[in-house]
Parts: structure tokens; C-alpha cells; sequence
């Protein structure tokens, strides 16, 4: 009996696992003209999860498509393809603020591109090998939604291109 009371002592101190934190009641929801910042919790960005029918009622038809179903909107229709405003582009899911206006260049691909992230920890990389290639997805690291691809055929000081459908982003102006 003195094991168990320990035992059990031991198992109510401990630190709940923060792989899977979810932020219905930590992060607030984004609006059309907000950034929600980063949330941190045990030194891991705070996740958001919802299930597909949220995100079904929560984005447009062509945000699902693209952040959801990991689809690409067609070159050059994009509404911030071709945006020169000074601002912030947040995901269009969760408002976490992605990429600044600093960082973007017109890459002549129809796409809106970028050099970097606002921070490395934001976006979350993975191998693609869909379409008979090899490319690297890229993630919002806070709710998991499809940004598009990186490339290593960038400006300096990078040399990187991250390609980026505008319909996983929202413009924040300064």
C-alpha cells in the first residue's frame, strides 16, 4: 500500500505530455485583420487541433482545398500573389504570423515567395514525394495547415524560395 500512495504520488506531479497540447482555450481565435502570436508552453510552440468538420466551417472552400487537403490554387490567381503592402502574412487557419513583407520577392512564378520565415520554429518542413518528385512541404507549425513548398533557388541571404499559396495566407498591414 506505501508503494501504491507513492506511486500514485509520483504520477500526479509529473508533467503532462505537451506533444499533443491543443489550444482551444489557450490560443485566441484570428480575425481577418489579427495576428495571434506565438503561444509557448514547456518550450514548444502550443498546437491547435480541431477536426476536419471545424476547419470544414472555419476556412473558405479554397483554404480547406489548399491547407487541409494539401491542393495548390493555379499560379498567378492568387490575391496576394502580386501584394507590395507593407505588413505581415499570417496562416489563414490560426493567425500566426509567418512571413513579412520584408522577406518577399516577386519570383516570377505566380506564387507569393519568400526568403525566410519570421521565425524557423514557425513553419514546420517535410519531404513530399507526391507528383513523382521530391520537394519540401511546408507547414504551419502552430495548426498543421499546407503552406506550400521550399526551394533552394532563392535570393540571399538565404538562398531559399519559399512558394506560398495566398489562399493559406492573411495580409496584416502595418
Amino acid at each position: 500500500m506505501k508503494y501504491l500512495c507513492i506511486v500514485l504520488a509520483l504520477a500526479a506531479c509529473s508533467e503532462p505530455d505537451q506533444t499533443q497540447a491543443t489550444s482551444t482555450a489557450v490560443v485566441a481565435e484570428a480575425t481577418s485583420d489579427s495576428i495571434v502570436p506565438a503561444q509557448y508552453a514547456n518550450g514548444k510552440l502550443v498546437r491547435i487541433t480541431k477536426s476536419d468538420a471545424e476547419w470544414k466551417r472555419s476556412l473558405s472552400e479554397m483554404s480547406y482545398y489548399v491547407m487541409r487537403q494539401e491542393g495548390t490554387e493555379r499560379a498567378f490567381t492568387g490575391k496576394l500573389w502580386s501584394n507590395k503592402a507593407r505588413g505581415t502574412y499570417v496562416c489563414n487557419a490560426c493567425g500566426l504570423p509567418l512571413f513579412a513583407s520584408a522577406a518577399k520577392f516577386d519570383s516570377g512564378t505566380g506564387w507569393p515567395s519568400y526568403y525566410q520565415p519570421v521565425a524557423a520554429d514557425y513553419v514546420r518542413e517535410n519531404r513530399d514525394n507526391s507528383l513523382g518528385m521530391l520537394r519540401v512541404e511546408v507547414e504551419c507549425a502552430r495548426c498543421g495547415g499546407h503552406l506550400g513548398h521550399v526551394f533552394d533557388d532563392g535570393p540571399a541571404p538565404t538562398g531559399l524560395r519559399y512558394c506560398i499559396n495566398s489562399a493559406s495566407l492573411r495580409f496584416v498591414k502595418d
